[in-house]
């Protein structure tokens, strides 16, 4: 048997060796989705670290068997556990979805709005949108292009604002003249702009609550979601009122006063986006081409371009925005900037004894306080 007839064999025992592993894999996810259906009944999390754990443990003590390094095992079995977590966060919200109720989402034809329509209506919501681009000549009983099509406002339980930034007290002050029944959901990345129009709703008595999404219309909902709640009402009815609309198992919501909640976006959002921006903007100036620095990158580069590539392809509208509107912007600049003069000083004087303070007191500063 030549060589090339040797190859093909081999190649066809690899693609039945890999159809049993598929077979085998199915019958994972099958005991993934029943293990999902028990943690449901006792409302148990999805992820378990110890559990994952011992899997990887597992997988690395069989990687020299196998003819490949740990990390590359690690990385197979991290995939497979991925696969069932997303399995069980199926199951788990097909099981524990309820008939909701009717919500109506400004800003349906938009990312956060497309994401939202789904997000309801697996959570058993029925869901109707208002866009301008749905067509204003044949509005449909779910499909408006203006709310002024939107004839029996009341009808809806809930309506959701989920329009541009900059865009969102004109459209939440159009929502509040009516005076709706139901709860109205804004879901702004920043709120300081929003005070007159809350202010408004509160006198006219219609309730709202001010919602944050940690994550963008990529993000999968059979996936761990974290929503912050801006509050400006008494913390439990609102978290209670919240929870309700949701109807996700999965939902990490964590509550915060309104007025903090600006403060705690300009480092969690306008750093972040600063830092990437930043990184770019400093690369650009190196003139070097990006050909070689990528066949060149070290670990940490790489990460670091990945981060600031992630940042660089958002929407430069709605990024402008969050650095923008969040008052507290010019507190994170003064940082920023002494943090690199800091450094830059430091680094000058070579002085080893200040440069591992700084290292050691920016770590503990991302690092939370063991629980007592």
């Amino acid at each position: 048997m030549d060589q090339r007839e040797r190859l093909r064999q081999l190649r066809d025992e690899i693609a039945e060796v890999d159809r049993t592993i598929l077979d085998l894999l199915r019958r994972r996810m099958d005991l993934a989705a029943e293990v999902g259906r028990a943690k449901a009944a006792i409302a148990a999390p999805i992820v378990v670290r110890d559990v994952e754990d011992a899997v990887y443990s597992r997988a690395r003590q069989h990687a020299a068997d196998c003819g490949v390094s740990e990390e590359v095992m690690e990385a197979i079995f991290s995939a497979i556990v991925r696969g069932s977590v997303e399995r069980q966060h199926r199951v788990g919200v097909e099981l524990r979805a309820r008939r909701g109720g009717r919500v109506l989402i400004l800003g349906g034809a938009g990312g956060m709005g497309r994401w939202f329509s789904n997000f309801l209506a697996l959570s058993g919501h029925a869901v109707a949108a208002v866009d301008p681009v749905f067509s204003p000549s044949r509005p449909t009983a779910d499909r408006f292009a203006r709310l002024d099509d939107v004839a029996e406002l009341d009808s809806f339980d809930s309506i959701l604002v989920a329009v541009p930034l900059r865009s969102t007290p004109e459209v939440l002050a159009e929502v509040v003249a009516r005076t709706p029944r139901g709860m109205v959901v804004e879901i702004a990345s920043i709120k300081d702009h929003l005070e007159e129009v809350l202010e408004r709703a509160r006198a006219a008595g219609v309730t709202v609550s001010s919602l944050h999404p940690m994550f963008g219309p990529s993000k999968s909902p059979y996936s761990p979601l974290t929503f912050v709640l801006a509050c400006r009402d008494e913390v439990s009815s609102e978290r209670q009122r919240i929870e309700r609309f949701l109807r996700h198992p999965y939902t990490n919501l964590v509550t915060v006063p309104f007025s903090h909640h600006d403060r705690l976006m300009g480092w969690l959002l306008g750093l972040a986006h600063l830092t990437g921006m930043a990184f770019g903007l400093a690369i650009r100036r190196s003139g070097l081409d990006p050909a070689e620095l990528l066949a060149c990158a070290s670990t940490t580069f790489s990460r670091q371009a990945a981060t600031a590539l992630s940042v660089l392809s958002e929407d430069p509208d709605l990024y402008l925005d969050i650095q923008r509107l969040n008052p507290h912007r010019e507190e994170v600049y003064a940082a920023a900037r002494q943090a690199l003069d800091t450094l830059a000083r430091i680094v000058g004087e070579e002085d080893r004894a200040a440069f591992r303070e700084v290292l050691a007191s920016a770590r503990a500063a991302l690092t939370p306080s063991p629980a007592d």
